[in-house]
């Protein structure tokens, strides 16, 4: 490593998240010193500019990492698992966007505003993981209220833009909505059902238990990152017509009380969040105004009147920046400022 910068590889650097995190490594003034771009053989080829440079975008194989010092994975599970080990034995550290290594109780799963000193454990297996993109959003609400209240369970109901699913669903909403209008026919190839004025109850994979697999992130992943496995949380995820930036409706029972003033305090004081919270001015998170920005946006914040100590709120980021890329982004500036 040179004392002029990092080199930096993106592995799924053509996909959604890829191509945002090229653009935040650029608004943060990452110190890059070489920038890598991955993908696959299909995307191999491919010119994408970073400051003012064409990068060519190369095939990823297992010979890929030689001389680099930070790997971003975006690639997928399956990716992630057969390359990424290769990665850290060429001497990078793994900083991973997939869910392949989220749970591996000796890979740190990290959130910098909340649990920035876990970052530490990637010298086990040299990765880091980066949360799912509905629990990067919602956690970040949850942390200052658990701080200052102990949660003991959580009720949450996602309503989440297409953007999650990658590009190929935002063309597909895109595609839906223009054949509406047309009078033409709607087609769904990305998603199971038309999801143009639509809403259906299904993000990722179903399980036995009835859960689908990113209710169950939520729940497994917050415990995780707030390192306390005593929170019940209980979700559903809700595909939503919507290009970018999800939505969470959550509800909080806790220990301790906690007034609608002093969640609204304790909130506005955490970094990464933002308090929109005028319904008498009908002014609440909405994705439009989270779509680009890194903060996440909480609002509708109101006491549970149906338990002794609870509260409701609404919470809105979005899931390319907060989600995804500007997280793992974070992570890498944790790396770089405490660890390597």
């Amino acid at each position: 490593m040179s004392s002029d910068g990092y080199n930096v590889a993106i592995v799924g650097a053509t996909g959604a998240v890829g191509q945002e995190m090229i653009d935040i490594l650029r608004e943060r003034n990452f110190p890059v010193k070489e920038l890598r771009l991955l993908a696959s053989a299909r995307s191999a080829g491919k010119e994408i500019e970073y400051n003012n440079q064409k990068i060519t975008v190369q095939e990823l194989g297992h010979d890929s990492f030689e001389n680099i010092d930070i790997a971003i994975f975006s690639a997928g599970s399956e990716m992630s698992k057969e390359y990424a080990p290769s990665a850290v034995e060429a001497g990078a550290v793994v900083v991973d966007n997939s869910s392949a290594f989220r749970m591996d109780e000796d890979v740190p799963l990290v959130v910098p505003e909340i649990n920035p000193g876990a970052a530490a454990g990637y010298k086990k297996r040299g990765i880091i993981a980066n949360p799912n993109c509905t629990t990067a959003v919602t956690i970040m609400a949850l942390k200052p209220l658990h701080d200052i209240g102990n949660i003991k369970r959580v009720v949450a109901s996602s309503y989440q833009a297409v953007s999650g699913a990658g590009t190929e669903a935002i063309e597909e909403l895109r595609a839906q909505t223009l054949a509406w209008a047309n009078s033409e026919e709607i087609k769904a190839d990305t998603f199971p059902h038309q999801i143009a004025f639509n809403v259906f109850p299904h993000v990722d994979e179903f399980m036995d238990n009835g859960y689908t697999k990113e209710e169950m992130k939520l729940h497994n992943e917050t415990r995780k990152i707030l390192e306390d496995d005593n929170i019940a949380l209980t979700a559903t995820t809700v595909r939503v017509p919507v290009f970018r930036a999800h939505s969470v409706a959550v509800n909080i029972e806790t220990e301790k009380p906690i007034s609608v003033q002093e969640a609204r305090e304790a909130l506005n004081n955490f970094p990464g969040i933002r308090v929109v919270d005028e319904p008498e001015n009908l002014k609440y998170p909405m994705p439009i105004d989270a779509s680009g920005k890194d903060d996440c946006i909480v609002g509708r914040i109101r006491r549970d009147y149906t338990v002794p100590l609870g509260l409701s709120f609404w919470v809105v980021g979005d899931q390319l920046r907060k989600g995804a890329a500007l997280n793992a982004v974070q992570i890498c500036e944790l790396l770089i400022g405490e660890h390597i």
